[in-house]
């Protein structure tokens, strides 16, 4: 790595440098409406200090979309610029976010990664996340103008 890269809260103005890294990443998921700009505004409103962004001479080369319902939280669209991957920022991110929910009192934090992200999965496993093997995972979907695209390049 060759400049310093800090951590801080994710805001709405940091929308379009995070929507670029998003769409620049093969394999992941985006949503029209959740993931829009209005979307993702409301999700930090609700959640103002425990998503976060990890910047590099003014640029976001990682990002997390940390929320909690007051019992649990749940981190959403963890990624790192291709270019800055094992370095250390993933779990940089992740040690603001777990600090940031537990100065918030939550106990306990989840994530969904999909089966076929290896490296996210050996990324999660590394760092002491456990996977849970005794759960069925559910969904209903209320929107059909809201669907998952997953970027191809």
């Amino acid at each position: 790595m060759n400049s310093k890269v800090t951590y801080r809260a994710m805001t709405p103005e940091d929308y379009d440098q995070v929507a670029a890294l998003w769409t620049g990443i093969r394999g992941f998921g985006i949503r029209s409406i959740d993931d829009s700009r209005e979307g993702i505004t409301r999700f930090l409103h609700r959640n103002p200090a425990t998503s976060v962004v990890a910047v590099c001479e003014d640029r976001i080369v990682g990002s997390i979309l940390c929320g909690h319902d007051g019992r649990q939280a749940c981190f959403y669209h963890v990624c790192v610029d291709e270019n800055f991957r094992k370095q250390g920022i993933g779990r940089g991110m992740e040690a603001f976010c777990v600090a940031a929910l537990k100065r918030e009192k939550i106990n306990r934090v989840y994530l969904i990664a999909f089966k076929r992200n290896e490296g996210g999965n050996a990324f999660w496993q590394k760092i002491g996340w456990s996977c849970r093997d005794d759960r069925n995972y559910y969904e209903l979907f209320l929107n059909d103008d809201n669907p998952t695209i997953f970027n191809r390049s």
